[in-house]
């Protein structure tokens, strides 16, 4: 009897154990991905995703990614092929509330303060004379891009001198710093030069155990200057659902897994108004246009009470704390006013105060359509008899702003094989006959900015097709928005290469000219 009752009590022992260390685990297992759920079931609605869509297909905007989060579990995903959920995509401007997050932490360690001086970080930049201005510079100016450079200095510091720090401190302030609202992504990178400075890390790996771990986003990847600074103000690359989770840690006021990671007070202090973009603007205009909406610490408010991360050509997250709501988006859009107008008219009406009824036959088609959306692919149209007169012949190229020195063109079976020599190197790159090939590439993409350093082989998906005597090559940089069409025509010996980048397709870049000589 003793036996028995000494069984039982160990057999109860181990049954705690086990249930003790099962809930210990739970209580300690973190979110890879977010809850799935049913738009009804969270309060929105089927139908409205879908004129969103609808509208999405015959608007000027390439969409790329879209996930919608209510009440802490997406509702709705959808990418449109070829890009991918396990694709990383640059979020250009994005990058900023990233990197505001980290002037968060640093905050928060005591390491800095939004009020210290910027030009007490770096001494040994510093111009020979310090106006008046540049000494008064703080790092809350910085964040709320109210530095008093004039113009925007993004599009030639970079190029001016590999210290692009000494570069921005030299540049004149015309007007008191926080007093009047530029845009200025180098206010950004001036950011993470000083959390880099502070720390000792650069802020991908400042970033790491403090956000990225916490929230279980892996893979990201950040462009550097080169000296080694991460850029700050542009070239993160992550994945849409760490963008969606990145929108639900401020939702959430800075809290994940039951644990804050960011302090509620930072989250509340970095996404309220801290400078007006356009303070003459009128009400009507200030409702109208999304960028008028107030200024905050690299966030960007918006109507209905929310606000947004945003990045050029349209990367977005939206948060809408009053609908428990976040929107991620990836896109090439032509017009981001009129792209966030669809959001407000079309998803934001979506999101429902009161209960759903279930509706699995509107769901069941949201979902398939979700599952089923692509962006088109080049007609591989008729290959003329042309192509096998060229095929592997290597045409010499005249002097060219792209260093390419020889093209040549192989066609084999249903693929186009593009071997380019450029500064001394080779690059192969192969093309689908009206289907994409997989690959990557060494080949500079299409971007704002190209001054920045640490890019690895781009993914890119490639096609082709042709018009008459004309091959039309199509190279999708899938991590990134943009996408590089080449036009090749061909007469006997000699080619004439136009090129056409999806960013600028207004651009006239000088075509390539080749021959082939014996």
């Amino acid at each position: 009897m003793k036996l028995m009752i000494n069984r039982i009590t160990w057999a109860v022992l181990a049954l705690l154990l086990v249930m003790g260390a099962c809930k210990k685990a739970s209580e300690v297992q973190p979110i890879v991905n977010l809850p799935r759920s049913a738009p009804e079931a969270e309060g929105v609605s089927s139908e409205d995703i879908m004129r969103f869509l609808d509208s999405a297909a015959v608007s000027p905007h390439e969409f790329h990614s879209l996930m919608i989060v209510r009440h802490g579990k997406v509702v709705a995903e959808g990418w449109w092929a070829p890009y991918r959920s396990d694709l990383r995509h640059t979020m250009y401007s994005t990058s900023k509330s990233f990197t505001s997050t980290a002037v968060g932490f640093a905050v928060t360690e005591k390491l800095i303060t939004v009020n210290d001086k910027v030009v007490s970080f770096f001494p040994e930049d510093l111009p020979d004379t310090i106006s008046p201005y540049l000494a008064d510079l703080t790092i809350k100016d910085l964040l709320t891009m109210s530095v008093g450079q004039d113009p925007d200095p993004t599009s030639f510091v970079p190029s001016a001198d590999s210290n692009w720090v000494k570069s921005f401190l030299a540049l004149p302030i015309l007007n008191k710093p926080g007093t009047k609202f530029l845009y200025n992504s180098m206010a950004t990178y001036m950011l993470s030069a000083i959390v880099q400075k502070v720390t000792g890390e650069k802020v991908i790996d400042y970033l790491k155990p403090r956000l990225f771990e916490p929230l279980a986003i892996e893979g990201m990847a950040w462009e550097e200057d080169p000296r080694g600074i991460n850029t700050g103000g542009w070239g993160l690359r992550v994945k849409t659902e760490d963008m969606a989770k990145f929108g639900q840690l401020y939702l959430q006021k800075g809290k994940w897994n039951g644990k804050q990671i960011l302090p509620a007070a930072w989250v509340e202090e970095a996404t309220s108004i801290k400078i007006d973009q356009n303070p003459d603007s009128i009400p009507p205009e200030m409702e109208q246009n999304e960028w008028n909406h107030g200024y905050c610490y690299q966030f960007w408010r918006c109507r209905n009470n929310a606000y947004r991360a945003d990045g050029a050509f349209g990367q977005y997250i939206f948060v809408i704390p009053d609908k428990d709501a976040v929107i991620a988006i990836t896109s090439e859009s032509p017009d981001m006013g009129s792209e966030m107008e669809l959001v407000w008219k079309f998803l934001y009406p979506a999101l429902r105060d009161e209960k759903l009824p279930d509706n699995p036959e509107m769901a069941g088609r949201l979902k398939e359509k979700l599952a089923s959306l692509a962006l088109p692919v080049p007609n591989k149209g008729v290959a003329p008899q042309l192509a096998q007169e060229i095929s592997g012949k290597t045409f010499t190229m005249e002097d060219n702003a792209f260093m390419a020195t020889a093209l040549q063109f192989t066609f084999a079976g249903d693929s186009c094989i593009l071997n380019t020599t450029s500064a001394g190197k080779e690059i192969v790159n192969v093309f689908g006959a009206g289907r994409w090939i997989k690959g990557e590439t060494l080949m500079p993409g299409p971007s704002l900015l190209g001054s920045a350093r640490n890019l690895p082989p781009a993914k890119v998906v490639s096609a082709y097709g042709w018009e008459g005597d004309t091959l039309k090559l199509t190279m999708r940089f899938i991590e990134s928005p943009h996408t590089q069409y080449l036009s090749c025509a061909f007469s006997k010996d000699k080619v004439l290469v136009n090129i056409k980048p999806s960013n600028n397709p207004n651009i006239n870049i000088p075509p390539l000219k080749g021959v082939v000589k014996n």
